[in-house]
C-alpha cells in the first residue's frame, strides 16, 4: 500500500509540473453555486490536493479552500463571498499547497452569474500560475485591485461570460476558439499584474 501511495505522489508531481510547464494557465473551473459543486480538470484538482476523479464529478468549494495557504484563505473566501453576493467578477492572488508538496502562487479570475431573481447561479473562471513572479515574498500585496478598468480585465470578464454561453451550444470549434482567447488573455493578465507589481515597488 505504501508503494502505491509513493507511486501516486510521484505521478501527481510529474502530471502537475508537466501541465503547468505547458501553459501559464493551470486550468478552468465551473461552480454550481446553489448545489455547491465545483467542477475542475485534473490539473486544477492536483494543484489544490483534491482527487481528480472527485473534482470531475463536482465537490464542495470548501475542499479547494482548504488547500489555500492559511494566511491567504480568509481573504480569498471573503473575496469570493462578496462576489457571489453581488454577482460580480473577481481577481485574487493566493498561495496553495499542491498534491506534489510544492507551494505555488496562483492568480484566480472568476465571474459569478446571477439568475433572473438575482440569486447566484453559476461561477466560472481560470487560474494562472504566477509562482515565478513571486520570488520576492516581501513584494506580496493583497492582490490586484478588484475594480480595475483596464481593457484586459474587461475583456477577460466578457470572455468568461461568452464561454458560458458557448458551452450551451455544444460547438467544439467555438469552444476551442474561446478557450484559446482565454489562454491568451490569461497570459497577458499575468504580464500586466507583474508590471503593476514592479511599478508599486518602485
Amino acid at each position: 500500500m505504501a508503494r502505491r501511495d509513493t507511486c501516486a505522489v510521484e505521478a501527481s508531481q510529474i502530471v502537475l509540473q508537466d501541465a503547468i510547464d505547458a501553459s501559464d494557465i493551470i486550468g478552468r473551473w465551473d461552480w454550481d453555486i446553489p448545489n455547491d459543486r465545483l467542477y475542475a480538470d485534473a490539473t486544477v484538482a492536483l494543484l489544490f490536493s483534491v482527487d481528480p476523479v472527485m473534482a470531475r464529478g463536482g465537490v464542495p468549494l470548501s475542499l479547494f479552500l482548504e488547500a489555500i495557504h492559511p494566511d491567504d484563505r480568509a481573504k480569498t473566501a471573503e473575496v469570493i463571498a462578496r462576489s457571489v453576493k453581488a454577482g460580480q467578477s473577481y481577481v485574487q492572488e493566493y498561495r496553495v499547497h499542491s498534491a506534489d508538496g510544492a507551494r505555488r502562487w496562483v492568480l484566480a479570475r472568476g465571474l459569478i452569474e446571477l439568475d433572473e431573481t438575482g440569486q447566484p447561479r453559476r461561477g466560472t473562471g481560470f487560474l494562472i500560475d504566477i509562482t515565478q513572479n513571486r520570488v520576492d515574498e516581501a513584494a506580496y500585496s493583497a492582490g490586484m485591485p478588484e475594480c480595475s478598468s483596464h481593457p484586459l480585465e474587461e475583456a477577460a470578464e466578457h470572455c468568461l461570460a461568452a464561454r458560458g454561453a458557448i458551452q450551451k451550444l455544444s460547438d467544439p470549434l467555438l469552444q476551442s476558439m474561446i478557450d484559446m482567447l482565454l489562454l491568451e488573455l490569461g497570459r497577458r493578465l499575468s504580464k500586466l499584474e507583474n508590471e503593476q507589481r514592479r511599478a508599486r515597488m518602485n
